[in-house]
């Protein structure tokens, strides 16, 4: 019996229907579309069960089916190994052309790279196409062609190559559904899946304060950060909607977004950052790496209520104000003295906006071994930064519910613990 012809598109990071750029060129195709998703145990297996973010994946996923069934079409889902199910694919179906949007972390370099060859093998066309960034890895670099690895100038680029390419287009599927593949695959349960439902949830982005956003957005009492920040991780927006609704809103904003890129453009051309110091004269700095203290730090039991608060937020609903990111991170790394691929490695398993490259780069950033990143001499003192950015305590006490009943005494004294880094960074900085 002759195996269908079709094409498919490859559902990733980008679980949208609207603005969605290799889904509009796949639904260009001569051969009727079939919307994929694939469960890659590679991942999964690492995680726990009742991890949020798969939650939203599936979550979102549902929704994108609803919608298809709608147009008499439905989404494939799978669950194994990527590679081998590709392969099964190929026998099932006569697999014409692959269409995907680019990921450009280390580990889907790779396994886009076989899949491609896979394909190739099989005589089946794949494309690849920029979505879940403006401008990718080498649309911004200097003179000479070489990648910045400073931010400023980078932004200055970003934004010089931005006006010179407005307006920035929209791809509008809408017209082209038609040529999905009727079918009606059955959409499996969480549970089927090999997951459980988590009382953490991925909440809604709003943009109702961004009208101020430069006055408010280190106050984390205030709440006024956008939520955006997972839907740009697994593509439930469009990057470009995004960028053009903050660039003619709010300037700051803008460049939270270009810090982004920034950091992906960084992870392509240096993926050793992935585990190693961008910076290769941090190498020798010795850490002390104290199991007992990460737990504390870990636990939001440090006795700094800043610190304490910001991890407790982040336990209990997978999310952390960036201001305070920057407190714990570097409380982490300078005050203990715990090398920044610790904290990284706990925030990866806890933020519902974890992106390998923004949380790399953000916590070398911290430790000072990442490219642009605070001086080693720079150690935030947690009570000033809880006196300038939560001076009546409103944040903290959301968090720390015992605060007004006698709280902890600090586990580290903060003079002894940042004359204690500076020295040891000094030591340690390679010549």
């Amino acid at each position: 019996m002759a195996k269908t012809a079709v094409s498919f598109f490859w559902f990733r990071r980008d679980l949208r229907l609207d603005d969605n750029v290799g889904l509009y060129h796949a639904l260009k195709s001569e051969f009727p579309v079939i919307p994929l998703f694939v469960f890659d145990e590679a991942i999964l297996d690492s995680l726990p069960k009742d991890d949020a973010r798969v939650g939203f994946i599936h979550e979102s996923l549902s929704e994108i089916n609803a919608q298809l069934n709608k147009l008499g079409c439905s989404l494939l889902i799978k669950k194994g190994q990527t590679l081998d199910i590709w392969k099964k694919l190929i026998e099932e179906f006569d697999v014409k052309e692959v269409f995907f949007n680019k990921d450009y972390e280390p580990f889907a370099i790779q396994r886009d790279e076989a899949i491609c060859q896979l394909l190739e093998t099989n005589k089946s066309i794949s494309y690849s196409f920029k979505d879940q960034v403006l401008f990718e890895e080498k649309e911004i670099t200097k003179a000479d062609g070489l990648p910045y690895t400073v931010y400023t100038p980078y932004k200055n680029k970003w934004l010089e190559k931005y006006h010179q390419n407005l307006p920035i287009l929209e791809f509008d599927s809408s017209e082209l559904f038609s040529n999905f593949h009727k079918s009606q695959f059955a959409f499996p349960s969480l549970e089927q899946i090999g997951f459980v439902k988590n009382s953490i949830k991925v909440k809604p982005y709003t943009f109702g304060t961004l009208s101020n956003y430069q006055d408010t957005r280190d106050f984390p009492a205030v709440d006024s950060t956008s939520y955006l920040s997972p839907h740009l991780r697994f593509g439930t927006v469009s990057i470009r909607k995004m960028i053009r609704f903050a660039a003619r809103t709010n300037a700051v904003f803008l460049s939270e977004l270009i810090w982004r890129e920034f950091f992906m453009q960084i992870l392509y051309h240096f993926p050793k950052v992935v585990t190693q110091n961008f910076k290769s004269a941090y190498d020798g700095i010795q850490w002390r790496n104290n199991e007992e203290d990460f737990k504390r730090w870990c636990s939001g039991t440090t006795g700094y209520p800043m610190v304490d608060a910001g991890m407790r937020q982040l336990n209990e609903t997978g999310y952390m104000h960036n201001r305070v990111r920057m407190v714990v991170a570097s409380f982490l790394c300078k005050h203990l003295l715990i090398q920044w691929q610790w904290g990284e490695a706990y925030f990866a398993e806890k933020l519902l906006d974890y992106d390998l490259s923004a949380n790399v780069g953000n916590w070398q950033w911290a430790a000072g071994t990442g490219c642009d990143a605070a001086p080693y001499f720079r150690v935030f003192n947690p009570d000033i930064q809880q006196k300038k950015f939560d001076e009546k305590g409103i944040y903290i006490r959301k968090w720390i519910l015992e605060f007004d009943l006698g709280y902890g005494e600090p586990m580290v004294d903060h003079a002894m613990a940042r004359d204690r880094a500076i020295a040891t960074y000094k030591a340690g900085i390679l010549k």
